[in-house]
């Protein structure tokens, strides 16, 4: 087998792996993804007996006491999934709770395509995106996913030093209150361009196609403002704060629905982007990574301060 040293598969978990290939396949290469921030992230390369390959991708989070219950989320995502038109991978195997491998473990397919980061065509890109997380909110799937979660409280906000503080103060106030009634959809609750794949170059935006949406270890039931919003939050951060404001429209121009009143909504958007101020530079260092290197913890800071206020200007 063929590796660098960072790609390395366990021996529990190479064995566990090779349980779950089909009759004379080996596992013949492997190498380590980059861009998740919670788990290693490796492709395996399988030997088939026709003498072919075929590419398989193994999740392991080594070090977190949520491990059991994102891999169980994204298992049963993964297992809601087929059929649905939603372009995700393929669940080959799970073990969440580390019973056969070092550390909990998720062995799914892999699919072609990359994340494009780049500013340049994303207008071309908004629409897909936005259509995309319609098609997620219409899943209907035989288990209810369980119910969204949200972590963040008046509290623990980290308001930017730079920011205003009575902008900010007003918008923690916004999360104090009780969060508005909605209809619950399926959602993927890290929906974001770090997370969808595309088959077009990152200089090309003429034909661009998703191929597929990975990263399912978050799958909840809840408003589909949650998910927008946390789509909107991102986009804010990595393109501009104006991207984050044109995404609401262009899912809705994708015939997606949000709450009915401006209140409701600019609760969702306030909450996930104060969540945000929490992780920024966890946010930002896969981007760095990935060549977006003027992304500095301090340019991210003035985007987010820059997108809330407008939130909170625009109601008002």
């Amino acid at each position: 087998m063929n590796h660098d040293e960072p790609a390395a598969v366990r021996p529990s978990t190479l064995a566990w792996v090779t349980r779950h290939l089909e009759a004379g396949e080996r596992i013949v290469r492997t190498r380590a993804l980059h861009g998740g921030i919670t788990a290693e992230m490796r492709k395996l390369t399988v030997g088939t007996r026709g003498r072919g390959t075929r590419d398989l991708v193994l999740r392991t989070f080594v070090d977190t006491e949520h491990a059991e219950d994102w891999l169980t989320r994204e298992a049963c995502a993964l297992t809601a999934l087929p059929g649905t038109g939603v372009p995700a991978p393929g669940l080959v195997a799970v073990d969440p709770a580390a019973e056969h491998c070092e550390y909990p473990s998720l062995l799914m397919t892999h699919l072609d395509g990359r994340p494009i980061l780049d500013d340049h065509g994303l207008e071309t890109r908004l629409p897909l995106l936005a259509r995309q997380l319609v098609a997620i909110h219409a899943v209907r799937s035989v288990e209810r996913p369980r119910e969204y979660a949200a972590l963040t409280t008046p509290e623990t906000v980290v308001t930017p030093r730079s920011a205003d503080v009575a902008v900010w103060a007003a918008a923690i106030d916004v999360i104090r209150r009780p969060a508005p009634a909605y209809e619950g959809r399926f959602l993927h609750r890290d929906f974001q361009p770090g997370n969808v794949l595309f088959d077009v170059s990152p200089s090309t935006s003429a034909g661009a196609r998703i191929t597929g949406v990975v990263d399912w270890a978050g799958a909840s039931w809840g408003p589909t403002d949650l998910d927008v919003a946390h789509c909107s939050t991102n986009l804010a951060l990595l393109h501009g704060p104006a991207w984050g404001q044109r995404f609401a429209e262009a899912y809705e121009e994708a015939g997606g629905l949000l709450a009915s009143t401006a209140s409701e909504r600019l609760y969702w958007q306030v909450r996930d982007s104060l969540a945000a101020s929490e992780e920024l530079e966890l946010v930002a260092q896969p981007w760095r990574a990935a060549g977006k290197t003027r992304l500095t913890t301090r340019v991210v800071e003035e985007r987010l301060d820059t997108y809330l206020t407008a939130l909170m200007d625009a109601l008002g």
